[in-house]
């Protein structure tokens, strides 16, 4: 080693400073400035463009280097960024970067030139004619000048020896020095998104066309690869493969190593004298990506029936941790009506100086339905109390409030029962039964409740997951919920929210704090939140999902004594849904009618004489009942009308519009006749007004309305005698669910009919009194009856036949015949009267509009 530093010692002396100057030629296209000390001279000559054909030679007294950790490797990821359109060329960048960090010396360990520089002694005669930067690889090319006297393999023992002992090091690696080899063989310079990997793969070509190239063995590799780095392996080409070249696969321990292994080796003609064959081998380096072991990832992928339950189970854990409780905060501050800006208090004050003001200044009249309900509030004030009463008492039941669509059961309960309650909570089934579709369904279930956030669209999404892994692993994963679970996971969050409010006044210094949360609620039945369920059974015929959970919820409330519930239904069947939750429960009814007439003629007068204005000097005027000379018809309107509410306010409203009360009763009724036409009638598709599929016929309807037009009350048992309805009385039982008729029960059997409201007496006789309706709907039902009478003659000529053909003529079938032979005589004397009463009938439909 100190023969090459005398060498080179001698070389300057011999040459001086004037030689070194000669042989030094810098590249024209560099903008750095002049240097003057030799030391920074040396380094003058930087990132030159590639060569075209991508390689560099070395010329006579010249030798190449390789210098590793200059750049940091990170920095390899700008070079896929060159197809994009708005990126300039990262070489172009490097350069620079390279001429900025150059010029300013403030902080030298920054720049790359320096860091070469430091890489190369001072005492070794040589010059820099080119550095060459590799940026993907993290180093650099540098060609040197040297004396002729000096050998390159001395060159790069003197730089070994040197690096040793003075350790330069790069700021973005620390740890590890900068490296310099010899490159022994004909670098490749490509630009191609080629990355570096501890993975190098060595392919053995001919020096020449029609040479012959050698498969090198491991230990000669060992030999040849070994002095740039720990190796880890070397796999030889798998024994019969037919891939040619011929190759070996090496893997360093670090990809620093790997870097200068390929850098220096690639292109190294392997003479025959050291095992590269009779013409010698050349190599071909290439980097492979190493494939990474993946066992985690491998067993996930292999063990899908293991895997996807445990991850079902992990989202549903941290659903629960984490939507739970926000989820339980939305349905308290619903319930509470916390965020409701009808609560806030500065809210109610402007709303009440508004009204003041606009009552003052007669900008606004009074609200006349508030005067109006007062009356019935008053007729139903033992209903109210009742009701008042059960929700302060310990009874682990329902309390049931039934009655006809109109007869004011929401404004009851909602309005006057638990008027001034906070914690009350008003579920309406409707729009949860009218929602199509799963997702919808949980939707509109989660708002009744005040439930969010919700993603109701995930059950679907989850739903396709879980039919993708059944069809590949032959089980389900468990990630999708049907609408049973995904409704009970509803009710049961708002079970927990009612809960913690029924137990927030209470502390720990009150006299019964030793008792559990059951028992205190128990013995404190006022401080349980109410839950109003209103429109229970609302089309229950076509799906029963929803309403046996809201039951089955609703009984989970009382016996736990977490909540009351109070159910809202017009529907007489209610019972049979709600004994399925409490089978040994005897529910609180109470049942709401018509109002009496007294009651009913009040809330009438009452809705006219609401909008009085009162005159000058707060003198009020006359009251319009008192004005107003055809409220003497009032009575007898009253009696035709009956005493549903939504009946009496359509008539109130009428009135104050000027007409008379007659003639808006009549109008009334003709509206009413009209839908009666249009739900019941009129024989539009298969389907009623509401979607669902008709259980009963226009000819059944009609009976039943022509039968109630002339007697207000009519035999059950009787209808069902009439061929019309041939003893079944589903039809009857559906028409009295969308409230034609009303069946009025006595001792728990169906005693009478009633139309379904009072006014549809009127509306049933105007229907009736209709000529050309009347003939073609009894057109209709004695046809229907001639069919049945036709069918019964059938049969009985059918049997007759049948006796006919026996041998003998028996003696014992005398009386059957006979008996067969009135029959078709009876059935026949009826067809001849109904085709008589037909034909009247069609002359009416010919001859009227």
């Amino acid at each position: 080693m100190f023969g090459v530093k005398t060498v080179i010692g001698k070389a300057i002396t011999n040459h001086g400073q004037h030689t070194l100057r000669t042989l030094y030629r810098p590249l024209r296209k560099l903008q750095y400035p002049p240097y003057t000390s030799l030391k920074a001279a040396r380094f003058k000559s930087t990132a030159p463009k590639i060569p075209k054909s991508g390689h560099i030679e070395a010329g006579p007294n010249e030798s190449l280097l390789f210098i590793d950790n200059i750049f940091p490797l990170r920095l390899s990821f700008l070079l896929s960024l060159t197809n994009l359109p708005f990126f300039t060329d990262p070489e172009k960048i490097l350069q620079k970067i390279l001429k900025q960090c150059h010029d300013d010396q403030r902080i030298p360990a920054a720049d790359p030139i320096n860091i070469a520089q430091k890489a190369l002694p001072d005492s070794i005669s040589l010059q820099v004619k080119q550095i060459l930067p590799r940026l993907k690889e993290g180093g650099a090319y540098a060609k040197l000048l040297h004396d002729p006297k000096v050998s390159p393999p001395d060159i790069e023992a003197a730089l070994q020896e040197y690096l040793e002992n003075t350790s330069p090091k790069p700021w973005f690696n620390p740890l590890r020095p900068v490296g310099s080899h010899l490159v022994r063989g004909r670098p490749w310079l490509e630009d191609l998104q080629r990355y570096p990997s501890q993975k190098l793969r060595v392919e053995f070509l001919p020096t020449g066309p029609g040479a012959e190239a050698a498969e090198l063995p491991e230990e000669t590799l060992y030999t040849l690869f070994r002095t740039y780095g720990k190796l880890g392996d070397i796999k030889p080409q798998p024994t019969g493969s037919k891939d040619l070249p011929k190759y070996a696969t090496l893997y360093y321990g670090n990809i620093r190593d790997a870097i200068m292994a390929k850098n220096c080796m690639h292109g190294f003609v392997l003479p025959a004298s050291e095992g590269g064959g009779k013409d010698g081998t050349v190599f071909k380096m290439v980097y492979e990506k190493r494939a990474k072991a993946r066992l985690l990832r491998d067993w996930i992928m292999n063990h899908p029936r293991i895997v996807i339950p445990i991850l079902a189970a992990i989202i549903a854990s941290v659903t629960v941790a984490v939507f739970d409780p926000i989820r339980t905060f939305f349905i308290k501050t619903y319930v509470t009506h916390t965020f409701h800006i009808t609560e806030n208090r500065v809210y109610s004050w402007f709303r009440s100086q508004i009204t003041r003001a606009n009552e003052i200044l007669s900008l606004k009249r009074k609200e006349s339905e508030n005067a109006g309900m007062s009356v019935v509030w008053d007729d139903r004030r033992g209903t109210i109390e009742q009701i008042r009463t059960w929700l302060m008492e310990t009874a682990d039941t329902f309390i049931v409030v039934h009655g006809p669509r109109g007869s004011g059961k929401r404004e009851l309960v909602l309005d006057e029962a638990l008027k001034g309650r906070r914690n009350t909570l008003h579920i309406d089934c409707k729009p949860i039964q009218d929602a199509r579709g799963d997702s919808s369904t949980i939707f509109a279930a989660a708002r009744e409740v005040g439930y969010k956030p919700i993603f109701s669209w995930m059950n679907t999404f989850s739903s396709m997951i879980d039919l993708a892994a059944q069809g590949t692993i032959g089980t389900k994963t468990g990630f999708s919920e049907t609408l049973d679970s995904q409704l009970q996971k509803i009710w049961q969050t708002t079970t927990n929210a009612l809960k913690e409010l029924a137990l927030e006044g209470r502390h720990k210094n009150d006299k019964d704090s030793e008792l559990g949360d059951d028992e205190y609620l128990e013995a404190h039945p006022e401080r349980r939140p109410v839950v109003v369920i209103d429109n229970f059974l609302h089309k229950s015929q076509e799906s029963s999902i929803v309403y046996d959970k809201i039951s089955e919820w609703a009984a989970s409330l009382t016996t736990g004594n977490v909540a009351h519930v109070i159910f809202l239904t017009n529907d007489v069947s209610f019972s049979k849904s709600l004994s399925k939750a409490l089978p040994d429960r005897v529910f609180r009814q109470v049942s709401l009618g018509d109002c009496s007439p007294e009651v009913a003629k009040r809330f009438v007068v009452n809705h006219l004489n609401a909008d009085a204005d009162e005159g000058p000097k707060g003198e009020k005027k006359s009251l319009p009942s008192e004005t107003r000379d055809d409220l003497g018809e009032l009575d007898g309107c009253i009696d035709i009308l009956g005493g549903r509410l939504t009946d009496l306010e359509f008539l109130a409203r009428r009135i104050k519009t000027g007409e008379t009360p007659k003639k808006a009763v009549q109008q009334i009724i003709d509206q009413s006749a009209s839908e009666i036409l249009k739900m019941y009638i009129l024989d539009i598709g298969t389907s009623s007004s509401n979607g669902s599929t008709r259980s009963w016929t226009p000819e059944q309807a009609w009976v039943l309305i022509k039968s109630l037009a002339t007697t207000p009350n009519l035999r059950y048992n009787e209808l069902l005698l009439s061929d019309t309805f041939k003893s079944s009385d589903g039809a009857l039982l559906a028409l009295e669910q969308f409230e034609l008729i009303t069946i009025v029960s006595q001792n728990g059997r169906p005693h009478s009919i009633r139309p379904g409201k009072p006014v549809y007496q009127a509306a049933f006789k105007q229907l009736v009194a209709d000529r050309v309706l009347k003939a073609r709907l009894d057109l209709a039902v004695l046809t229907q009856l001639i069919g049945i009478e036709t069918k019964s003659i059938d049969k009985a000529e059918a049997e007759l036949a049948l006796l006919g053909g026996l041998p003998g003529q028996p003696r014992e079938v005398k009386s059957r015949v006979m008996w067969l032979l009135a029959k078709m005589q009876a059935s026949q004397g009826k067809v001849e009267g109904w085709e008589k009463e037909g034909k009247a009938l069609k002359e009416v439909l010919a001859k009227e509009y």
